[in-house]
């Protein structure tokens, strides 16, 4: 398992050219390494037994926790007794921070990420939501009506089928599909990929539509300039205070589908407070991809990016 999110360790990441047809499948693991065990004994007698890299801690009332250290040798001891200690107070209900950088691998790529399209001078955004909420709408409604003024490209993530990057094609804009298998996020290094395959041109705009997720994606830096949350008043007008690290983590809120506020229960009022609670500087825009209502404060902001004031 992922020890940041759960997901699967081990999957089959497959990245897709809609227009050459070109598919490229490749492994995707996360480091987990099993090296040997041994125990700790708690001031209270409980036995905590574990192995290097990979952790597995079982407690003597059956509970498991697992992680991994992935940058440690095979000869570092990453426990002292007070740590152990802490992780059995946070299983007893006392928050504990263990700060254990497992996302250094992935921050390092998505530096190299962010000077990649910098040299180039592309803009990269990363679309983020809950399944449903209508990232892919609200995208090819935003290429069909900006494509004669600013060139944008997709990279498009999905767990399976092609069926966003079909629907972004009939765009005419280029498209990539990564395919994250049992994966719940996309990641740099499927990022670099994804842009290699791409090969989007310089002076241009790259979308990169993540995988449907308020929880994951806000922990992966893809080397992007800015994260763009969407939420649909479909959902609840709480999301921002249920998944807070993600709201917290975007420069942009679109808050799509307002043309169905008539047919549902949904305070937007309630809503773009708890967003602003969570973060006070979040851009918020309202906006119906179908009817259009509220589009050009989401294509003035993005003109602003793409073409900054000297």
């Amino acid at each position: 398992m992922c020890v940041t999110c759960g997901c699967s360790d081990d999957s089959e990441v497959t990245i897709t050219n809609p227009q050459s047809g070109k598919k490229t499948l490749e492994e995707h693991h996360h480091h987990s390494h099993d090296h040997h065990s041994h125990t700790h004994t708690l001031e209270d007698g409980q036995v905590i037994t574990h192995s290097h890299h990979s952790h597995t801690h079982t407690l003597e009332d059956g509970r498991v926790i697992t992680h991994t250290h992935p940058y440690e040798t095979q000869h570092q001891h990453p426990h002292s007794p007070s740590e152990v200690t802490q992780i059995h107070a946070q299983m007893h209900g006392t928050t504990i921070t263990l700060e254990q950088n497992i996302l250094q691998k992935n921050d390092l790529m998505a530096a190299q990420n962010r000077g990649w399209f910098k040299g180039r001078d592309i803009l990269a955004l990363n679309l983020v939501s809950s399944p449903g909420a209508g990232k892919t709408t609200l995208l090819t409604r935003t290429l069909e009506d900006l494509k004669s003024e600013i060139p944008i490209s997709v990279i498009e993530g999905d767990q399976e089928t092609l069926n966003d990057a079909e629907k972004i094609g009939k765009t005419g804009c280029k498209v990539v599909q990564i395919n994250t298998g049992k994966g719940c996020h996309l990641e740099a290094e499927m990022i670099e990929r994804g842009y290699m395959e791409l090969d989007p041109p310089p002076h241009s705009v790259v979308m990169i539509e993540n995988v449907g997720n308020l929880v994951c994606p806000a922990l992966f830096d893809l080397g992007e300039q800015a994260k763009v949350a969407i939420l649909s008043v479909t959902e609840g007008e709480d999301k921002p205070i249920k998944y807070p690290h993600m709201f917290r983590a975007s420069e942009v809120m679109i808050l799509t589908k307002i043309d169905l506020l008539p047919y549902v229960q949904f305070d937007v009022e309630r809503c773009l407070d708890y967003a602003r609670q969570v973060n006070p500087k979040i851009q918020i825009f309202q906006v119906s991809a179908v009817t259009g209502v509220g589009l050009s404060d989401w294509y003035d902001w993005l003109k602003a990016q793409f073409f900054p004031k000297s």
